[in-house]
């Protein structure tokens, strides 16, 4: 069986997702929050806190964290992983950034292991 290489959504330039703050891409399975750190790293993770499904693209990026609105949670953007003590994690997406432009990969989602930032050049 061989494997399909990705297929890379064209969102925005890297310019239109400011530092420290986010975009979010609309998608039929849910929306998608694009966030930007203050070193140009682009991640992208479901718009929807593992807690109690809060707007991610709502919440304060520090560093490479977001803190979502709701209840004061702290999702790390590399992994999507609620920052203890809380558990729960929130999906993440393949990003790449490509002469200033900034791609996403919907094919799959990314376990947590695997890297879903890719730095700006």
């Amino acid at each position: 069986m061989t494997q399909s290489k990705p297929i890379w959504l064209h969102v925005c330039d890297v310019g239109a997702i400011p530092r420290l703050g986010t975009r979010v891409l609309a998608h039929p399975s849910g929306d998608i929050a694009l966030f930007r750190s203050e070193s140009d790293t682009v991640f992208a993770l479901r718009d929807k806190c593992p807690h109690k499904g809060g707007a991610l693209s709502q919440g304060i990026v520090h560093g490479e964290k977001v803190t979502c609105p709701l209840h004061a949670w702290n999702i790390d953007l590399t992994t999507g992983e609620a920052c203890a003590p809380d558990v729960g994690c929130a999906e993440r997406f393949a990003v790449r950034i490509d002469a200033g432009e900034v791609y996403v990969s919907l094919d799959e989602a990314i376990g947590t292991a695997a890297s879903a930032a890719t730095a700006a050049a």
